[in-house]
């Protein structure tokens, strides 16, 4: 069920969403809000990123983006049925509303339940003291949306305040088990350690940073690599070393101290399994912290 407006308010949405849930015989059965800051060209695929990760997490998801009118005006929909898990609200914003967002968004909000906002491509500077930011208990940002992600990076871990994350680190969940895994079956004492990613990816310059803090040393992230993405890490200590290459979007060839080369699954996720990973975590992620803090410290070094 998918019911439209044009020139509406607050109000006559949760009218309408109470009367959907009437019609439909359903309850609510939410788990959280999601408001989803997007452009207008970013907007089909974080609905679509939405849609799929509600079908985990049951949630009121709030897609905000700008219009184009003059006339200080507010459309939207509403979407309830079989077809949309929870309840879809989407908001088009024009004219002078733009600025005041926040105020149209915080009625929607379900009492008593976390709320995460999510920009998939540009975000605020500081996200936790954004007008919309500020309602939520966590925040996803996407250093990989901006035009410079490895400076988007860098910006969000200066700006980091509890219930931050970003994609960048959802990215790096497998490159990081599988290394701390490694060193796990493989223990030796690690005395250099480097990074390989392609021009301008954020993620391995935040692997660098979480290498740095959990093994206490300076770490070299090489931006040099092909492709997409983290191409290549190496742990080297005197026993040899641990390398991790990935040669592809699937698989990696995986190496350690006097064992021969084998084949290993580090398959690259799209969006719509990153969000629906992330959302699984409403809690503050105190190893990303820890990590953001050393990349700044890693900053701070350099400058």
């Amino acid at each position: 069920m998918i019911k439209k407006f044009t020139g509406t308010n607050t109000a006559e949405l949760q009218r309408a969403i109470d009367s959907a849930r009437h019609q439909l015989g359903t309850t609510s059965g939410m788990v959280l809000t999601l408001i989803v800051v997007a452009e207008l060209d970013e907007f089909d695929q974080a609905l679509a990123a939405c849609v799929q990760a509600g079908r985990e997490h049951p949630s009121r998801i709030v897609l905000l983006t700008n219009g184009l009118a003059r006339a200080d005006r507010l459309d939207a929909s509403v979407r309830l049925g079989e077809d949309a898990p929870g309840e879809i609200v989407t908001l088009r914003f024009h004219g002078a509303l733009r600025q005041h967002r926040e105020t149209v968004v915080l009625p929607l909000l379900l009492p008593d339940l976390p709320v995460v906002v999510w920009w998939p491509g540009e975000s605020p500077a500081d996200p936790g003291n954004d007008p919309i930011g500020r309602l939520g208990t966590r925040r996803i940002t996407d250093a990989m949306g901006a035009p410079d992600p490895i400076r988007a990076l860098e910006v969000r871990a200066r700006n980091y305040c509890p219930g931050d994350t970003d994609l960048t680190w959802t990215r790096l969940t497998r490159w990081r088990g599988l290394l701390a895994a490694s060193l796990d079956a493989y223990p030796m004492v690690v005395e250099s350690a480097e990074v390989r990613a392609a021009p301008g990816n954020a993620a391995g310059h935040l692997l660098g940073a979480w290498l740095s803090d959990r093994l206490n040393l300076p770490v070299r992230v090489d931006h040099g690599g092909v492709g997409r993405g983290v191409n290549f890490v190496v742990l080297a200590g005197e026993e040899g070393e641990i390398r991790i290459e990935r040669t592809d979007g699937n698989m990696a060839v995986f190496a350690a101290p006097g064992l021969p080369e084998r084949i290993v699954a580090l398959t690259r996720r799209d969006l719509n399994t990153l969000l629906t990973e992330e959302l699984r975590r409403l809690d503050d992620d105190l190893i990303y912290a820890e990590s953001m803090a050393a990349l700044v410290r890693r900053l701070d070094e350099h400058e």
